[in-house]
């Protein structure tokens, strides 16, 4: 009968747990800010936004997605302070937790401790694996939804591929981006900025879990080979 040796793994449910719910809360705050920008910039071009001293303009923020009224002494965001700190401390929370957990994957403690689990190392493999394929899913997935339009065709992508159109002047595979210029000067992008930032973001949690699921297939090889 086979020995398979029982090694240490940290215990992350309640990590995954904590992240799950910051994800509801970003997910559900930002939707809550949403509704709030839809007739923001409307109000704010219209001066019907109170602030300090005459409006001067308005931008629009991803995160926390808002809707900023600027005036000559100050702006006024539509998320509010209470929101927007909301959002900040869920996202905070969120990051943390994700981060903590997969790079704990990392490591093989010895078995006692309260916070370590035993497990074998296919256990482990499998465990590392499922990491890396969601997180990596999640990257490809904003890639494929901002960066298709690059591979089809790079140096034409603001013109649709007809040689009419916005003239693409400069792109770039990572961040997904394209910079277009029209005929009368003025300059666009393929992917909003913060869209582009985003899916460079997400390569960063399937880099982690990666290299997890690198060392659990490498350590799992090692053992089958000291055997």
């Amino acid at each position: 009968m086979s020995h398979t040796p029982t090694h240490g793994g940290y215990r992350t449910d309640r990590l995954w747990a904590v992240f799950r719910g910051a994800l509801v809360a970003t997910g559900i705050g930002s939707a809550m800010a949403l509704v709030g920008t839809l007739n923001a910039d409307d109000d704010c071009g219209r001066g019907w936004t109170e602030g300090p001293g005459a409006p001067t303009g308005s931008r629009f923020e991803a995160f926390p997605p808002s809707v900023v009224c600027e005036f000559e002494r100050g702006e006024v965001s539509t998320t509010g302070d209470v929101l927007g700190g909301f959002l900040w401390v869920a996202m905070t929370v969120l990051v943390v937790c994700l981060f903590t957990a997969l790079i704990a994957e990392w490591c093989e403690p010895r078995l006692g401790g309260r916070l370590v689990v035993p497990m074998s190392r296919k256990e482990k493999r499998s465990r590392t694996g499922a990491a890396f394929f969601v997180t990596g899913s999640a990257f490809l997935m904003l890639y494929a939804l901002t960066g298709w339009q690059l591979f089809l065709g790079p140096s034409s992508v603001c013109s649709g591929g007809d040689g009419r159109g916005p003239t693409t002047t400069a792109y770039g595979f990572f961040p997904p981006q394209a910079t277009c210029l029209t005929a009368s000067g003025s300059v666009s992008r393929l992917n909003p900025d913060w869209a582009a930032s985003l899916t460079t973001l997400s390569a960063l949690p399937a880099l982690v879990a990666g290299i997890g699921y690198a060392l659990a297939v490498r350590r799992l090889r090692a053992e089958r080979r000291a055997r």
